[in-house]
């Protein structure tokens, strides 16, 4: 990369990486919603509703693997803002053949929030296939992908196929 690149955010004038000062921005209210879906067998799916995989409550651990995953994504992101979350909410629904993961987390700060609802939705994912590996072995994490931000300067985004969150 060369002094000419055009500017990028995450990089001085001398090319060297660094961490945006957003120190001018005014804290808004912030939101961000994620999702991760997981493939699964049938069994699988059967056992998390039956409540009988023997490390226990997987949605449960799922919540809070997400949680605290969203509160610690500052350490496992690069350059990524030490946030003040107000609120990480998961909710998980378990089809027959994969269970979906949708986390949403809100801030009042300087810089959105989308890196922590993404981070707590791919933990809770690995969570899952922690929990249930031993009744399937070959899960599969199909996606992980932001639903809908809300706030800062370029303002509200939702999916084309994503509904927005009951306020």
């Amino acid at each position: 990369m060369t002094r000419d690149t055009p500017h990028l955010t995450h990089v001085d004038s001398d090319g060297h990486v660094r961490m945006v000062d957003v120190t001018a921005k005014t804290p808004t209210a912030r939101m961000a919603r994620a999702e991760a879906i997981v493939r699964i067998s049938p069994e699988l799916a059967s056992r998390i509703r039956a409540g009988t995989l023997a490390k226990g409550p997987v949605e449960e651990v799922i919540r809070i693997a997400a949680i605290c995953a969203a509160k610690r994504t500052d350490e496992l992101i690069p350059l990524c803002h030490t946030l003040p979350l107000d609120g990480v909410d998961v909710c998980t629904t378990v089809a027959d053949d994969h269970v979906r993961i949708e986390v949403r987390v809100c801030t009042f700060a300087r810089t959105g929030v989308e890196m922590e609802a993404l981070v707590a939705a791919s933990i809770g994912a690995l969570a899952l296939i922690d929990m249930g590996k031993a009744v399937d072995r070959w899960m599969v994490i199909e996606r992980v992908r932001m639903l809908e931000k809300r706030g800062g300067r370029s303002g509200t985004h939702l999916a084309a196929d994503a509904k927005e969150f009951a306020q």
